[in-house]
């Protein structure tokens, strides 16, 4: 059968997609690498969600790796089989949806144009987006509505503007400490407000609301409270009878005719046998690194640097989450019983944000795009809490006694909350994707060396905001307050690879996320993404992808 639409993957970036041409009538197939898993396959179970590779590839068949700067400068590779470090996340129908936290905050209309608002930074590729935000808002308001986000808008420095006045569900139900939070923050003049989440607070259609397990973040969702690609959007495709999902099928080559259009997705089936795929349209959205490394090893007469790849530019300028992590903990005998008890309820949320520094004016730092804070929850799982536990902060290992006794005050006598600081990840030229010459996955098929550039002036924005946000917990009473900067690019925001743009020397796709040199080719993840914003990138995957399957709609009227 010959189908309307392909897509390739099956996260944020396919959902709104599959669901668009679903319903419009076309016929479209899902090849997905990973099992289709389903609600009931989700569970509470530490080991399943956080020790094992229940929801992603064994990394004996399928790693990656990963090139960084050793603590002398020097470039160093490292296979993530070796380190035992997964840039996997999410390998089944709905992606990394599945596990995500969902914060979803838009991105801010000067996302849109930081090379135009501050201008160059030297050893950045910093450029200005195709499209404007007015162009994304009407899309942002269709996924709060269809995929589901709750939320309270409360009018602050950098809100966006907005179609319409609030969230279409109301905020999820928050611990003490928000309010703790609260009033810190009206002392220190800080502009705090609720976060908005892709977690709905109450049913909708056939969705429970959510439960408040306790386990969220990095778990599946059993009660399709989390708005996940699978729940919200490609259950609703299959219903349409126009939908094939093809779960454990692992996209290797997009075979191209010769004259401009590709005519098969060639991938291995469950059986490890051989089969393609033959569609009008094309669409990838494997998540931003399997999608540079899927269109790199599509090599042929026609590109022999990769489909779509004749600019150079396929892989280049990726882009994942910068800023830093921090921390700070409660001791219950400093409270009164009444707020301790209160403190130590589990499952409620956090839900706080500052954005008032989202445009940093400094002395030495000048006028710089600043960043998001957001307010989290310790991770909940135990074994991940106790592990942390298991060494002295000289390195000496404990056990027996004196690490039960560790563990006990750790679980019983304090509760740590964390924050969360995002700025931008700059664009550079030492930060990108390119096929692994001697590392190959169980088909033979080369993974993706994953070149980790890092710009400093990342650091320095994560470090302002970091030291607001350390006098924030100081001023609520919290011990032992931290902030650890990282420059480690976090395998669940990834974005860049593929950028879109206006000149084809230099971008791969256009405004609409067709790429230039391919006429049915549309790349729909966070690939699109010449920068990321100072926010997590889901939100405006979504966003981005509802527009994008407008554009195939008309191009499928138009064309085919």
């Amino acid at each position: 059968m010959k189908y309307d639409v392909c897509v390739i993957g099956s996260g944020a970036g396919a959902g709104p997609v599959i669901y668009e041409l679903s319903k419009a009538g076309y016929k479209v197939v899902v090849l997905e690498k990973g099992p289709w898993a389903k609600t009931e396959d989700f569970n509470k179970d530490e080991m399943t969600a956080t020790r094992r590779d229940s929801f992603r590839p064994a990394l004996k068949d399928e790693c990656h790796t990963v090139v960084k700067k050793n603590k002398e400068g020097k470039w160093m590779k490292r296979s993530t089989y070796d380190s035992g470090r997964s840039f996997w996340n999410g390998n089944c129908v709905g992606g990394s949806s599945n596990f995500m936290s969902a914060y979803f905050h838009r991105l801010k209309p000067v996302d849109f144009n930081l090379l135009s608002k501050y201008g160059p930074i030297e050893g950045a590729n910093v450029v200005d987006w195709p499209i404007n935000y007015e162009d994304l808002e009407l899309y942002y308001e269709k996924t709060e509505r269809i995929v589901g986000v709750s939320g309270k808008v409360v009018n602050h420095s950098f809100l966006e503007p907005r179609s319409t006045s609030d969230f279409p569900f109301p905020p999820l139900q928050e611990n003490i400490f928000s309010s703790w939070l609260d009033k810190g923050a009206e002392k220190l003049k800080y502009e705090i407000f609720p976060t908005p989440r892709g977690i709905i607070s109450e049913p909708k259609e056939d969705r429970n609301s959510c439960y408040y397990s306790n386990f969220c973040g990095s778990y599946g969702c059993s009660s399709d409270a989390k708005s996940s690609s699978r729940v919200a959007l490609i259950e609703s495709a299959v219903k349409t009878g126009n939908c094939t999902i093809l779960p454990n099928s692992k996209v290797y080559h997009l075979e191209t005719n010769g004259d401009g259009k590709i005519i098969k997705a060639n991938f291995y089936d469950i059986n490890n046998e051989k089969q393609f795929i033959d569609a009008s349209i094309f669409v990838v959205a494997a998540q931003a690194v399997e999608t540079s490394r899927l269109l790199l090893m599509s090599k042929n007469a026609e590109f022999p640097n990769g489909v779509a790849n004749n600019s150079g530019q396929v892989g280049k300028n990726m882009v994942y989450s910068s800023g830093g992590v921090g921390s700070g903990q409660m001791y219950y005998s400093d409270l009164n019983k009444e707020d301790a008890e209160a403190l130590d309820t589990p499952g409620l949320f956090i839900n706080r944000a500052i954005q008032q520094w989202y445009e940093i004016d400094h002395p030495e730092l000048g006028r710089v795009k600043g960043g998001t804070i957001d307010f989290v929850s310790e991770h909940a799982n135990g074994i991940t809490k106790a592990i942390k536990l298991k060494k002295t902060s000289g390195g000496r290992l404990l056990y027996g006694a004196a690490l039960k006794k560790r563990l006990f005050d750790y679980f019983t006598k304090q509760r740590k909350l964390k924050f969360e600081i995002f700025v931008d990840w700059l664009p550079n030229d030492k930060c990108y994707v390119t096929l692994d010459d001697e590392v190959k996955d169980k088909w033979g098929d080369p993974v993706a060396k994953i070149w980790a550039g890092h710009h400093d002036h990342d650091n320095k924005v994560a470090r302002y905001l970091a030291d607001k946000t350390e006098l924030l917990f100081k001023e609520i009473g919290m011990k032992n307050v931290s902030t650890g900067i990282g420059n480690s690019p976090p395998a669940n925001l990834q974005a860049g690879g593929c950028r879109f743009g206006d000149d084809p020397k230099t971008s791969v796709l256009d405004k609409n996320c067709k790429a230039h040199e391919v006429e049915n080719l549309y790349i729909s993840d966070g690939s699109f993404m010449p920068t990321g914003g100072s926010v997590t990138y889901t939100f405006s995957i979504y966003a981005n992808s509802f527009r994008v399957a407008d554009k195939i709609k008309t191009d499928l009227e138009n064309n085919y």
